[in-house]
């Protein structure tokens, strides 16, 4: 059943974007009740192509743009850039990926299109900004946490940066500021009238996951300068310096006897107490900040003694912040989240009447504010909105 009412009800977004971001936050307005027009290049952008297939469709492709109209429009043609101008007249958002400058080669300068349409919120999410002097690289997401500093906390075995599990830079540098600006951008248009220009820059929002070490090394230069001294950089952590990057035996992973990990997020004292007293460690090791090293290698011999469902069976139900690391098809099964819905939206592929569908992006909109669960989303073709009136 439908809710009575979604917040965006009403609102039309053309979406030119491509990949993970800009298709993300489509569909974060599109579940939220917004009319999403997703423009694509002769043959479809390039996430259709991308594996695993559902018989001839893509899977990652599905789970991003299920429930959005598809249209194909080739770019370099007059006609279907006249027809890419009216659509974005008649639209609340346009959404677009490109590099900086290419909508102004197109004939579709962002700047003319805001002053044409006053109540137009255009958003462009690139990797490095509307300006500056690398806003015309080209990059992903490894490229943005590499510049920013935030791999360097980050370290894999023996000292050396690892490959993130998440696209961070994607998903919470991109789709996400793309979502609070857009939706930020339309209650301003609800006081004022205006729309604007907003630039989401996937780099910048890197330095806000750095939040503590850039803290950390802000007051050591600020310190510097007071003493009288030149400020230095150095103040800055690198890998395991920061109790949250490894440097405390509060927030760790431990290794267990059958090459499970426990993750243990102990930071708080009475946490600690309690995990602590569980795993039985000696009394002067307790107070870590005597030595921090030497608590966490006696936590460490202690967590490699048993297997991961000791540990489980033992801390898990305490109140400690301690868990076994689940591989993704365990977390997929875990009753609380089973329990929670995260995949019981679904996407429905394009073949008529095979019933085929796939859970689309688990997304962080309360069930109150999105499209009730039952109703149909279904992946378009490329091109299959072309004739449907704009």
């Amino acid at each position: 059943m439908q809710n009575d009412a979604l917040p965006l009800d009403g609102i039309t977004v053309v979406d030119l974007s491509t990949l993970l971001p800009g298709p993300l936050a489509s569909l974060m307005l599109a579940e939220a009740g917004a009319r999403v027009i997703k423009v694509e290049r002769p043959g479809g952008e390039d996430m259709r192509h991308f594996p695993p297939k559902l018989g001839p469709w893509s899977a990652p492709f599905a789970v991003l743009n299920a429930g959005k109209e598809c249209i194909t429009l080739d770019l370099k043609q007059e006609p279907d850039r006249d027809r890419l101008a009216a659509l974005i007249a008649q639209a609340d958002i346009v959404i677009e990926q490109f590099r900086p400058g290419v909508m102004a080669r197109l004939g579709l300068d962002p700047a003319a299109l805001t002053e044409r349409h006053p109540g137009l919120i255009y958003c462009a999410v690139t990797g490095y900004g509307q300006d500056g002097p690398r806003s015309a690289e080209a990059g992903h997401d490894l490229n943005y946490q590499a510049l920013t500093g935030l791999l360097s906390l980050s370290p894999g075995m023996p000292e050396a940066p690892t490959i993130p599990p998440a696209l961070t830079a994607d998903i919470a540098g991109g789709a996400m500021p793309a979502v609070i600006n857009i939706l930020l951008a339309l209650r301003r248009r609800d006081l004022t009238g205006r729309g604007c220009r907003i630039d989401i820059a996937m780099a910048d929002a890197m330095f806000t996951f750095a939040w503590l070490a850039l803290a950390q090394g802000h007051a050591h230069a600020a310190g510097a300068v007071e003493e009288g001294g030149e400020a230095q950089d150095h103040g800055f952590p690198g890998s395991r310096d920061t109790m949250l990057t490894g440097a405390s035996p509060r927030y760790q992973l431990y290794p267990t006897a059958d090459d499970a990990f426990l993750a243990v997020g102990a930071l708080e004292q009475k946490f600690w107490d309690s995990f602590c007293d569980a795993i039985a460690l000696p009394a002067p090791l307790r107070s870590d900040a005597e030595d921090p090293v030497a608590t966490r290698l006696a936590v460490h011999r202690i967590i490699r003694s048993r297997d991961a469902a000791h540990w489980r069976a033992l801390l898990e139900p305490r109140d400690c912040c301690c868990t076994i690391v689940r591989s993704l098809a365990e977390a997929r099964a875990d009753p609380h989240f089973v329990a929670r819905g995260l995949f019981d939206v679904a996407a429905q592929m394009p073949e008529a009447g095979t019933g085929r569908t796939i859970p689309i992006a688990t997304l962080p909109i309360a069930p109150g504010l999105r499209r009730a669960k039952d109703l149909p989303r279904r992946v378009m073709r490329p091109g299959e909105a072309n004739d449907e009136p704009g």
